[in-house]
């Protein structure tokens, strides 16, 4: 989907009549081009940003597909990797708004097969296990404080144990349904609650939609989140008529510089996949996400279809971490997606309460989360702007281009709401 069709028709919003300066936008693309694109750094950079639910400032940098010469375009196709896990968390809500399933229930409640998971004491399997101090909720998945944990960390032992049943290869031979009774048998990290770390946990988000929806998880998002929102390319797979718009996908190289990682042409993206991950497996466009972001933003409402209630998204969106701590006092992660001090963690977001401690402009109630090949998005419903970045440059550590974006919106906002 196309901006223009994002937009509707209507003309990109005037940036001075929403409140920002047309000069200081102007510096975001010299910037993405000079620092990133210009410089090989990233292959390409697309920034879309809003207010009022209008686009101010679009930026379509680079090409697409640098080893053929293929300019990007605003249709552009991306892995969006983990920012599939907000879509993922939306889909479980809508049906926690049904009372079919509720934040505080019990994992095994709906995993009858997770019942006797033990917190990792010692051993390489068989294990040497604890009991828990209390059950896994169906909260800690989304918060990301269940215990589980991603293979790539290389951390501990039951990382390793995850890298050797190739848990998270969602092209594999696993589905998510043997990827769920794989889970049953390793140990957890910790006792739920006890810590945050980054994990598969949205993938068993996904999995509960699957379960409770009574239908495979693709169709329950297509027919909660995608088909109402009009997000025509969006989806698990890249399907023949976006082949030609998918981008191809890099990882960083010592220099400063980038090589292949995925071929568009040859990708295994280009067939639908074995495991239908809630964790990071969509595919879709810069529109698309905005669109989803907006409908965030607008607390679950965009063009008249209502995704979520208002006090739904409210509650999404507040920091859910135990005691009130932010991300730097509870994670044991060595990978996230953020790293800010006042930063928590909402139901698969991460949220502002506290924005001095973040050391970037950014507002109270502010949320977001990103990709692990660079992308972004962020929502301010104070302020009501939203913004999506994408691009393809794996690992999202590489630079700090979702903090300086940031900065540089908000330095060309000059009227503000709050």
């Amino acid at each position: 989907m196309s901006l223009r069709r994002f937009m509707k028709g209507k003309k990109m919003g005037k940036a001075k009549q929403h409140g920002f300066s047309k000069d200081r936008l102007q510096r975001i693309d010299r910037f993405l081009q000079e620092k990133y694109v210009a410089s090989g750094r990233m292959p390409c950079a697309q920034f879309v940003l809003a207010r009022d639910g209008e686009v101010v400032h679009q930026s379509v940098l680079g090409q697409q597909d640098p080893e053929r010469g293929v300019k990007l375009a605003e249709d552009s196709v991306y892995r969006l990797y983990s920012m599939t896990k907000p879509v993922a968390c939306v889909a479980l809500l809508t049906l926690v708004e049904e009372g079919l399933i509720a934040l505080d229930d019990p994992v095994a409640k709906h995993i009858p097969e997770w019942a006797n998971l033990g917190v990792f004491a010692a051993g390489v399997g068989p294990w040497l296990t604890t009991p828990t101090a209390r059950p896994m909720q169906v909260v800690d998945l989304m918060r990301h404080t269940s215990g589980l944990t991603y293979g790539f960390q290389n951390r501990t032992n039951v990382d390793a144990a995850y890298r050797k049943l190739k848990l998270e290869n969602m092209h594999g031979e696993h589905d998510l349904e043997a990827m769920i009774q794989m889970l049953a048998k390793l140990p957890l990290e910790f006792s739920p609650g006890e810590a945050w770390n980054y994990s598969v946990a949205t993938d068993v988000v996904g999995y509960l939609v699957q379960k409770v929806s009574g239908k495979p998880l693709d169709q329950a998002l297509q027919e909660r989140i995608f088909d109402p929102l009009k997000m025509v390319d969006t989806g698990f797979h890249v399907r023949e008529d976006q082949r030609a718009r998918f981008a191809a996908c890099y990882e960083a190289a010592p220099g400063g510089k980038m090589k292949l990682q995925d071929d568009p042409t040859k990708s295994p993206y280009l067939a639908p996949p074995k495991l239908l991950s809630g964790g990071g497996g969509l595919v879709g466009t810069a529109a698309d996400y905005m669109r989803f972001a907006t409908m965030l933003t607008n607390r679950g409402e965009l063009d008249g279809v209502r995704i979520l209630a208002p006090k739904t998204v409210d509650l999404m969106a507040s920091n859910h971490l135990p005691g009130g701590q932010d991300l730097t006092e509870l994670s044991r992660s060595l990978f996230s997606e953020s790293t800010n001090a006042g930063v928590g963690f909402g139901l698969g977001v991460a949220v502002v309460f506290d924005p001095p401690q973040t050391l970037i402009p950014c507002s109270q109630g502010e949320f977001y989360w990103g990709g692990a090949a660079s992308t972004a998005f962020w929502c301010d419903p104070l302020e009501q702007v939203t913004a999506v970045f994408m691009t393809q440059l794996l690992p999202s550590s590489t630079y700090p281009i979702r903090r300086e974006l940031r900065t540089l919106a908000y330095s060309a906002l000059m009227e503000t709401y709050g």
